[in-house]
């Protein structure tokens, strides 16, 4: 899933708890865990997840 191995990028490049990622960014702790379980996110969610990750490296970068 292309999703999930953005996330899991992102997570190494910012060094940020999964479930910390999940609560920021969909506000579901478990979010990460979930699609490491197999879930498929809709496109609704995706769109946040992936703004949310552009939006802290935006915001973070040096």
């Amino acid at each position: 899933m292309h999703l999930l191995r953005e996330i899991e990028k992102f997570l190494r490049e910012t060094d940020m708890p999964w479930t910390r990622f999940g609560r920021l960014s969909v506000r579901d702790p478990r979010f990460v865990e979930d699609l490491r379980n197999g879930r498929q996110p809709g496109s609704e969610v995706s769109q946040r997840v992936e703004h949310f990750m552009n939006k802290w490296r935006s915001d973070n970068a040096c």
